[in-house]
């Protein structure tokens, strides 16, 4: 265990560099739009636009990869990074903006591949649990640490851009430097998610609605908190609640469904986020202290419905199938997460920022309304018939296919004679 951690040390350094300049970047923007007066479905649409550059970059980043490999591509996906934000910081231009968020989103899709296939390559059956799990623990502090870096400089000046272009370039450097052999060709993975909203209309559904209010709030969180009169250093911390709260809450919740139908648990954690929406909607707290509690409320149980249910869909499904229906569900995600940023800002600009959690209670609410009406038609998977919940994606942010082979849910790494008898899937995600 100890050589394997070793091994990819130098990676998942590069790792938590990617992560502070996600964190950081993702929330100087909308804080300093808000400051220049963009409107909400202005600053909207660069949650959508770096979602929708996402899910490009998992569709067609494996092919640049293979064309390439996997250190040039690397170091390439994260030139571009660079150049994005300090882009951003020099032409502060909304529409600039939108169209450059996008090449974010697709170079983040490519970068976080390339260190997950890397960290694939290196685990084994043994240690890939150990590692998955360190690697969601250094996204979750990365996104954190660079979110806690904004109250340090200040917003008005290219300063905070420049500090993310070095970070991203300092992600270069461990892997451009590293003697290690590149590893092989991405994995993919054959989708079908017809069969899968057949198998788990749950979770499907679910996840959709998950990531319309992960999204929204992801994106224009940082632009309630500007309208809402809070500080910088404020706002920095109310993000960074949500995705502790959302990572604390995720073994509970885990073990709860272990035990009881996950559909009453997607159900429950729905329904008390959805009440902290309608709370913070109805109410609009002046009490920093209510308002971060209240959020606190809200990123514990928004956070905690993604792996519940995974685990759902995972009951109806062989092993061996994990990483195809967990790959469907992260496409669902990332369709939601276009469509929440898109919706939200014109409803912030129309009602009010508060309004953002009216929409986050919306897609909560019919999550939990479906989930107890889907209860009804079928029963229950038995205890001893479920798969043991494991969490799959990390609070506050977003992962690739690649990553769904570390997970300890799928099923043991072949050996290579059975490897070289098998023929490759011929689609990618």
């Amino acid at each position: 265990m100890k050589t394997n951690l070793l091994s990819v040390f130098a990676l998942l350094l590069g790792t938590l560099f990617v992560f502070l300049g996600n964190g950081l970047h993702g929330l100087l923007l909308p804080v300093r739009g808000a400051a220049e007066g963009y409107s909400s479905t202005t600053l909207g649409l660069l949650g959508t636009s770096w979602a929708s550059g996402f899910v490009l970059g998992c569709l067609l980043a494996p092919n640049i990869v293979k064309r390439t490999g996997h250190v040039r591509a690397f170091s390439g996906f994260a030139a571009l990074l660079a150049i994005v934000a300090l882009l951003t910081g020099i032409m502060v231009d909304p529409i600039w903006w939108i169209a450059l968020r996008a090449i974010t989103g697709f170079s983040t899709a490519g970068t976080c591949m390339i260190i997950e296939s890397w960290l694939n390559e290196r685990a084994t059956n043994e240690s890939r649990g150990m590692i998955f799990s360190l690697y969601i623990a250094i996204t979750l502090f990365g996104v954190v640490g660079g979110q806690m870096i904004l109250p340090l400089g200040d917003t008005s000046t290219p300063i905070l851009f420049m500090v993310i272009g070095i970070v991203y370039c300092l992600a270069m450097l461990p892997t451009t430097l590293s003697t290690a052999a590149s590893p092989q060709p991405l994995n993919t993975v054959r989708l079908d998610l017809p069969s899968l909203l057949r198998t788990s209309p749950v979770a499907c559904i679910s996840i959709v609605f998950v990531g319309v209010a992960n999204g929204a709030f992801g994106t224009l969180g940082p632009v309630f908190g500007r309208e809402a009169g809070l500080a910088d250093s404020t706002i920095a911390i109310m993000m960074s609640v949500t995705i502790f709260a959302g990572a604390i809450m995720q073994l509970p919740a885990g073990r709860l469904s272990d035990r009881i139908d996950r559909r009453y648990v997607v159900a429950g954690l729905a329904a008390i986020g959805g009440v902290a929406g309608l709370l913070m909607f109805a109410v609009q707290p002046a009490n920093v202290t209510w308002l971060l509690i209240l959020i606190a409320v809200y990123g514990a149980t928004a956070n905690a419905i993604y792996p519940v249910a995974v685990a759902h869909a995972n009951d109806f499904t062989s092993s061996e199938d994990f990483v195809k229906v967990a790959g469907g569900l992260l496409l669902l995600y990332g369709i939601g997460t276009i469509i929440g940023p898109t919706i939200s800002g014109p409803v912030m600009s129309n009602f009010g920022p508060y309004a953002l959690f009216g929409v986050t209670a919306t897609a909560h609410l019919l999550i939990a309304g479906y989930a107890v009406f889907r209860s009804r038609r079928r029963a229950a998977l038995p205890v001893e018939e479920r798969d043991a919940y494991t969490a799959t994606v990390t609070s506050g942010t977003m992962i690739t296919p690649e990553s769904l082979q570390l997970s300890p849910n799928a099923a043991p790494f072949p050996d290579e004679e059975a490897v070289a008898a098998e023929e490759p899937l011929a689609q990618a995600w």
